[in-house]
């Protein structure tokens, strides 16, 4: 009976397993047993499995087209086509090297990050928002910008953000604009 447990042992070393006979215990200098596939990554609500970067997070769209696909994937079906370069983004999930986003209205879905660049935009929300030459109400009014202009995000405060609009710099109030969380602080 020794000698068949013996061999049992010997042909599942050889396989990558361990047989153990019922009457012996493991002892703590067995190797460990060997499974062939990896170990599943847990992940996090809040944080992306490919990246470990924030979810969700504003980026922009790199060149001036990008397709929205339904799925992670280039057999997916194109549901939409972002055609405004800097255009401000916001990644909800990720798979691989597909993000996936959405604009201001909502709409989107799975692109190549290729597509997508990690400086930062902001799309004004309000009409003929004004921007100011200090983060203060008070502060003198450098230029009024229209709603739907796109303009490049310099650095936040907890309710200002300092953007360069078609040349233009100043602060603007982070409620006039979307690309940007309430509470994020940019440098």
């Amino acid at each position: 009976m020794k000698r068949l447990v013996g061999l049992l042992a010997l042909l599942g070393a050889l396989q990558g397993t361990t047989l153990l006979a019922q009457d012996t215990a493991a002892s703590e200098t067995d190797p460990p047993v060997v499974t062939d596939k990896p170990p599943e990554k847990q992940c996090q609500p809040d944080i992306g499995c490919v990246t470990n970067l924030p979810l969700p997070r504003y980026v922009s769209l790199k060149g001036s087209e990008g397709n929205a696909r339904r799925g992670p994937g280039l057999t997916h079906r194109i549901d939409w086509v972002f055609t405004r370069a800097g255009m401000p983004l916001k990644i909800t999930a990720e798979f691989e090297n597909w993000r996936r986003v959405e604009d201001f209205e909502g709409a989107g879905g799975w692109v190549h990050y290729s597509l997508l660049s990690g400086v930062r935009s902001a799309l004004v929300t309000l009409d003929m928002a004004e921007l100011h030459d200090a983060p203060e109400d008070g502060s003198t009014v450098v230029a009024q910008a229209e709603l739907g202009v796109i303009g490049r995000i310099l650095e936040c405060s907890p309710t200002w953000c300092r953007v360069s609009l078609e040349g233009t710099r100043g602060w603007i109030r982070k409620t006039a604009i979307w690309g940007v969380k309430d509470d994020e602080l940019v440098e």
